[in-house]
Formats: structure tokens, sequence, C-alpha cells
């Protein structure tokens, strides 16, 4: 890949002072002079004769480092860093690892950077985010999780649902009230409401009177407008229970109870039809359009201990509970279930593969495929479980015993999208066949490099950033095309390349010179550009057409800095010009370059130039001697 290794700052550095091999006079004078190509031959030389050291490795790394072949670079590097060296080394041997994609090992060189110049702007940017590795999507990973300040730090949280006008209902055993629940000795459980902020922490919570008994209250289900609730109630409540005769006991079971908010009271407190002393029913989760209720039940006709049942609802009436059968149900324990938006059922289950305790899965109940586990971060060794999501605020809520005790937590959805990438030739619209697509994040740092296959490639990436797509094929212009963000699962991006034939080059050849799109520069850099690179591609291409062609570059600066201070800096960027074209096979012998500093400007702006006019005047031109 030629061109995208040019897309990180790769600075031509002269080295004025340096400790000398004995050997390396000659090959030190290339060097200095910018003559990388043949530096590198005679550094090798020295290799080959078995005289190098740490200095000839350090110049022969630099040597491949200025004409961007990278894996030599890398290899030499590693070589100079048998021993200790200066700063920029640690740092240009950081951005050659960067662009092998070896992130982790760049990062421990810009650590070392970092060190012994702390206060270099290089350095501080890496400082403040160290172990940045640009990276695709995780498939694995569907949430980050955050606490809330809602947890009570001795009593169980759990049940979060969160209405659509960020009231957070949930249960929790934090009851003053002396009665326990004498199968577990703890408080009963009663409903809360807390009211969530914009930035995410929430009120003090609070119980609901109108819904709370002495005995076990919630979790909660809420219909789309708020005003119709379904909630889990203990039988005891309503004097539903079933007396064992041998024993004062009086058993009761879990069933379901509908209420209307009313003046921001609920009342109208009914049971649902398929309650039953026989059976619990609980866990209640009613469908965005209201027509259908999910629930766990022990009643007859399950898979295992409890499963997940639904029921249709019709103004008010149910029709007959329907078990949800094996793409959700095991012979083991399933229960909280909660229906998104989309028919996607979030559920917890201890009968399927998991990554112990209870795990929280999910399934689209409109096909016809396996349950997916939600993955680390939400799932734990521990129990997992009771998922709700806000698709409006994007934001949901779980509960785990990770900490030792059920507490509530925030999952935010990382929200993904796939970028597809179309390589077609411009002439024929046909697909290009084992081009080389890169995408880049907002650094140009390479995230991912695929080869085309019948044209085409796909990454899946994040929405919290920017991306390029970067194309090369032999034979063609190079092309990069910045990602439109579009509110989309799949964006397509359409590279259309234009073939390196005989008919453009003659449209890029005049009388005078070779007419290429400006080879811009960065504000005091020497360093070519990704766009500088795909210019010079079709130079090379050109000279290789024409044998006989000699060209004469020209470089200059903007009006920035003194003339002589320009004039160097023109000199450096005509013969990092020239390196770059005698690196991809052109003999020396048919170029030249000179540095005009500041003193032809492309717009003759002086002193008060704008960005835009002084990107322009930094440029390299190229005129035909022969």
């Amino acid at each position: 890949m030629k061109n995208i290794l040019s897309l990180f700052c790769f600075c031509l550095l002269v080295t004025t002072s340096y400790s000398q091999n004995k050997y390396s006079e000659k090959a030190d004078e290339l060097y200095s002079s910018y003559q990388y190509v043949d530096a590198i031959e005679a550094y090798l030389d020295i290799v080959k004769n078995k005289k190098a050291d740490s200095h000839v490795y350090k110049q022969l790394a630099d040597s491949y480092y200025n004409v961007f072949n990278i894996d030599e670079a890398s290899k030499w590097y590693a070589k100079a860093l048998d021993k200790n060296q200066d700063a920029e080394t640690y740092y240009r041997y950081a951005q050659v690892l960067r662009s092998q994609g070896n992130y982790a090992a760049a990062n421990t060189q810009m650590d070392e950077f970092s060190k012994m110049v702390p206060e270099d702007p290089r350095a501080k940017e890496h400082l403040a985010n160290p172990n940045y590795i640009p990276k695709l999507a995780d498939d694995s990973k569907l949430f980050d999780v955050e606490n809330t300040n809602i947890n009570d730090t001795e009593q169980s949280d759990f049940g979060a649902v969160l209405s659509t006008d960020n009231v957070l209902y949930f249960v929790s055993s934090r009851s003053n009230g002396k009665k326990e629940d004498n199968w577990t000795n703890n408080p009963y459980l009663d409903i809360y409401t807390t009211t969530r902020s914009p930035e995410g922490t929430f009120t003090e919570p609070e119980p609901v009177n109108s819904l709370n008994t002495p005995y076990h209250d919630g979790p909660i289900t809420l219909s789309k407008d708020g005003k119709t609730m379904i909630f889990s109630r203990d039988g005891h409540s309503e004097g539903v229970y079933k007396r064992l005769s041998k024993k004062q006991i009086k058993l009761s079971q879990q069933g379901l109870y509908s209420a209307t908010l009313v003046d921001g009271k609920w009342t109208n407190i009914k049971a649902l039809p398929f309650n039953s002393t026989e059976y619990s029913v609980s866990h209640p989760s009613l469908s965005n359009d209201g027509k259908t209720l999910f629930f766990a039940s022990n009643m007859p006709g399950g898979l295992g201990d409890t499963d997940i049942w639904k029921v249709s609802v019709n103004n008010g009436s149910y029709g007959e509970p329907e078990n949800l059968g094996p793409q959700v149900n095991t012979a083991g324990k399933e229960g909280f279930p909660f229906i998104a938006d989309n028919n996607i059922l979030y559920f917890s289950s201890r009968g399927k593969k998991g990554l112990g305790g209870f795990d929280i899965f999910k399934v689209d109940l409109s096909k016809e495929e396996e349950a997916v586990n939600l993955g680390n971060d939400v799932n734990t060794k521990s129990d997992d479980f009771s998922f709700s999501i806000n698709a409006l605020e994007k934001v949901g809520f779980f509960s785990s015993n990770r900490s030792g005790v059920d507490n509530i937590y925030m999952a935010i959805p990382i929200c993904k999208y796939l970028v597809v990438t179309l390589v077609k030739d411009a002439t024929t619209e046909e697909l290009i066949a084992n081009a080389d697509v890169s995408i880049l994040d907002e650094k140009k740092n390479i995230i991912a490099t695929q080869k085309t296959e019948e044209g085409k490639t796909s990454f899946q990436v994040i929405c919290a950033s920017n991306y390029v797509i970067h194309v090369e094929k032999e034979g063609y212009e190079s092309l990069s095309i910045p990602v439109e963000r579009l509110d989309k699962d799949q964006i397509e991006v359409n590279a259309s390349l234009q073939p390196i034939v005989e008919s453009s080059m003659q449209e890029m050849i005049t009388d005078t010179e070779v007419k290429l799109n400006n080879i811009y520069f960065e504000f005091n850099k020497s360093n070519i550009t990704y766009q500088g690179a795909s210019e010079l591609d079709k130079l090379v291409a050109i000279m290789n057409a024409y044998p006989e062609m000699e060209i004469a570059i020209r470089s200059h600066t903007d009006t920035k800095g003194s003339e002589a201070y320009n004039l160097k800096l023109s000199e450096r960027r005509a013969q990092a010009t020239m390196q770059y074209v005698i690196s991809k096979g052109i003999n020396k012998n048919r170029l030249t370059a000179i540095g005009l500093g500041s003193t032809t400007p492309k717009i003759d702006c002086k002193s008060n130039c704008t960005d835009a006019e002084d990107a322009q005047n930094r440029r390299s031109e190229f005129l035909i001697k022969k």
C-alpha cells in the first residue's frame, strides 16, 4: 500500500549533530544532503560488511522513513533502539509502528518519547490519551455500563423502567416497614420513583404510596403514554392465597395487576384474569402498541422452572397465555422479559450458555434466530438481570449483584453502523477486485485494511467518530473519500478510480511542464501528505511511459518566516519530492530539484495571506527539461 503510508506525519529530519560511525562518513554526507536513496545503499554496505552500530541503524531507519518504506524503517529502528536514542527516534519509530497497525507497540514508544520531552505538544497529546488504539467496533460489545446514584448499599434495587417523561420506576427492599418476608428474612419489595436529569443523575427515590402494600409490590411495566401500569404483587395483599391445612401457613403467589394514572395517582387496580394460587405470574413487559403483554411464569405447559410467556391485550381484555418456546425458554429458569420497540426481546436466563448465574440475552422475535448474550460488561459471573431500554433517551437499565447486593446500572447503547465501499473503474464502471481499501479515523490513523472481493468491502464502526475511506489499486489514481455520517445502519461509499492511461497522461503534459494538482505541504513541514503522494505517483507513471523525459522540480513555501529559513525549508521539500520519485524506481539522473523559498508565490498576498492562500503557496512544480 504505497500511498496510505503517507497519511501519517513523516517529517523529514535533517541530522546536524550525531555520533558518527567511523565507517559512515560518506553515507552520513549523503543523508545530510537529503540523498536518502543513495544513503540507504551506503548504509547497507556498512551493514553487509558488519561495521554497523546503533548510529548506522538509526540513520538507515531514518532514510527509509523519509522515503516511506515503512517495513524497512521499522526493522532498522528496532535495531537502533537496542541502545538509547534521541527523543525524535522514539517518536518516528512510534509513527512507523502505527502505520503498520501495531498501535500497542507504538504507544510504548510514545511513552518513552513523552518521558524525554514531556512539554512537547505531541507528548502532551499522547499523555492525554495514552492508550488510544484505533479499532473497528467490537461486535461482542453492545453497551457501555455506568453506575447510578440511586442504589442502596445494603438492600436490593432492580426492575428499573424509564418512562417517556424521564421518571424511573424501580423496586427496592429499602422499605422502613416492620414486615419481613418469612422466606428471605428481608424487607418486602416496594415500588419507588426517581426523576432522571438531562445529565443522567437521579433525584432522591420516593415510594409510590398509592401502589405499595405491606407485602411484595413490583416490578412494573408502563404503556407508551405512561397512563397504564401493569405490575407484580404478592397475593397476600389481595387475600389471594392457598392455606396449607397441616401448617398455619398462607401460601400466596405473585400475580399481575393493572392500574390507571389519574391526577398523578395510581388507581383502579385490577387483577389480571390468568393469576392463580397454583403458580406465579410476574415480571411484566407491555409492547409499545399495548397489544401484547410478556411475563414470566411457572404455569403448566412450560419448558422448565419459569418461562417467558405472552398474551394478547385488547381494550383491557386478555387472550390465552402462549409460551415463547425454545427460541427463548430452556429447562432452566428464564425471567425478566422486556420487549423493545423493534420486536427485540431482552430477558434473563440461567438455562442458556452464559458467563455465570443469570445472564441477559436478546432475541429478534420476528426472526428464527438464536438468542444473543449481551456479552462482557453487562454480563458477569454474578447474576445480571432485569434489563430495560428507553430508545428515545438512548439509555438502558439492568441490575446485577456483582458488588454483593442487587444494584441498578445504566447501559448506554454503543451506536454502530456499517461502511460498505464499492470500488469501480471510473471509465468502464466495472467492479475492481483486489483493491486495497483502508478506513482511517479522524486522526488519520489506519484502523483496518481489506482487499475488495467482487469490488466490495465493509467495516463496522462506532458513530462517535469521523472516518475516511482510502482506496488504492496499481494502475489507478488513489482516492480518499470522507464518510458522510447519516442516520442509517449502513452507509455506502462509491469509489470510482481513474485509470492512469496514456490518454489521461497526455492531458497532464504541456510543452513546458507536467500539470499535477499542487503538491501541498503543511505549515513548517517538509513531509509529503497523502494528497502529495497520490499526485507524485502520477508523475512516476508518466516518467515510466516517457523514459526520455527529464523533470526539474521547483518547491515553494508560504510567506511566513524569514527568507533564509524559507529557502532552506523549500530545499528540503524539493529534495523530499525528488527522493520520493527516485524511490519509486525513476533514475535520479532524470531529476533535478531546487527550492525557491517564498520568492515566487502563487498568490502574492505578502504578510496578509489567509490560511488557504498560504496552503496554495506551499507547493511543488514540475518543469519539463527534456
